[in-house]
């Protein structure tokens, strides 16, 4: 690609909240780097993006929080950090504002930017999940971000069908990357059997996910004896997942990092996992997936008060189940995370069974669904539509 000459530096202010925003981010980072030939990022940012080159006004750990517990227990901090956020987008008065992900703190920042700020242009990467709960976001999202880049391909027609902001397919960043040589990867896969254990990348999740999962394991691998087990996990969680593993009777290798992480990916034969966008990762790497969640104190008790609880739109939360119309994925939710309803399961998911083959099929159904149609890149797309946006 020929970069553009640009007469001045195109002023990007980027705002994350959490580990997955992050790679995004440094993703998009590169491509704008690869599209101009002069870019100043400012804003939020974890490792990744600091690897590119900018400078966190805060550290994500203070807002990387799920679950209304969580974010009850931290609230005057996120608050806090969203006015700073806020103040840094107008003082920097950038071309464009992009907001990645988390959407409970990136569109708090957007609406105050919008309001104090109407001539910053903002774009929102990665849809908040309207398609599945609270479709009226979406309406009223779009006096907020003047453009929406969707990463699953179902996205722009459901915006279009709530009156959503205009909205863009731009492909899921991590398809080349963990794009599998299906046939081969299957051989590979069968001996020793790997199990990949992924608990959550938010410190709610690890404490509610981590001790079912143990039980689990640790009853899986006294019938598959030879089980290895490998637990991604991100930086700012890795001492207490060390801590929190070093006692199990099964030995588990903890793995930091994106590169570890997806070498692990192409040697698991399957994955304990918890919901989130690692359930769409996995599906693209081709693992065949037990996808789990435990919600906190207050929506559980929600759930019980059925007319409190926001009106459920699809059946079922998995991202690839989502894209493929139909349960492929099974899914397991607060007491059902159990070893008696887990392991039958995982049982079929190690060994050649037509359990197991359903979902490899399906994957490549998935993969064929989410494919750009003109070869682009998918943080290049990005890049290329934040530049139209910003007027660039």
């Amino acid at each position: 690609m020929n970069k553009k000459t640009d007469e001045k530096p195109f002023r990007v202010f980027m705002v994350v909240g959490e580990e997955s925003g992050d790679q995004l981010g440094a993703r998009l980072m590169r491509a704008l780097k690869e599209r101009h030939t002069h870019v100043e990022f400012s804003g939020t940012a974890g490792p990744g993006m600091q690897a590119e080159g900018m400078e966190s006004i805060f550290p994500l750990s203070d807002i990387a929080v799920m679950g209304l517990s969580a974010v009850l227990g931290r609230l005057p901090t996120i608050i806090r950090r969203v006015h700073q956020a806020v103040d840094a987008a107008v003082a920097a008065n950038p071309d464009v504002l992009v907001i990645i992900d988390s959407p409970d703190f990136t569109h708090a920042v957007a609406k105050r930017v919008r309001k104090a700020a109407p001539h910053i242009p903002i774009v929102d990467y990665v849809s908040p999940s309207v398609w599945a709960w609270r479709p009226g976001r979406a309406r009223r999202m779009a006096a907020y971000v003047d453009h929406l880049l969707g990463i699953l391909p179902f996205e722009p027609e459901v915006h279009k069908r709530l009156g959503g902001p205009p909205c863009s397919y731009v492909g899921h960043p991590r398809i080349d990357e963990l794009r599998p040589a299906r046939e081969e990867r299957e051989k590979e896969r069968k001996e020793p059997p790997v199990l990949l254990v992924l608990p959550g990348s938010r410190s709610s999740e690890v404490g509610r996910l981590l001790l079912p999962f143990r039980k689990t394991v640790e009853r899986l691998a006294k019938s598959v004896p030879d089980l290895e087990i490998l637990l991604p996990t991100v930086p700012h969680l890795e001492e207490r997942v060390r801590a929190d593993v070093a006692d199990w009777s099964v030995p588990v290798t903890v793995v930091t990092g994106e590169s570890e992480k997806f070498a692990a990916f192409r040697r698991a034969r399957a994955a304990l996992a918890a919901f989130g966008t690692v359930t769409l990762e996995l599906a693209i790497a081709a693992v065949p997936i037990a996808v789990c969640y435990k919600l906190d104190w207050f929506y559980r008790r929600l759930k019980q008060i059925h007319r409190f609880f926001p009106i459920v739109k699809t059946s079922s939360m998995v991202l690839p189940n989502i894209i493929l119309g139909r349960n492929v994925m099974p899914e397991f939710l607060d007491e059902e995370v159990c070893p008696d309803r887990l392991i039958p399961l995982l049982s079929d998911l190690l060994a050649d069974t037509p359990a197991r083959a359903e979902q490899v099929t399906a994957f490549e159904e998935i993969e064929a669904r989410m494919l750009l149609d003109n070869g682009e890149e998918p943080s290049e797309r990005a890049a290329r539509i934040v530049s139209d946006v910003a007027g660039r």
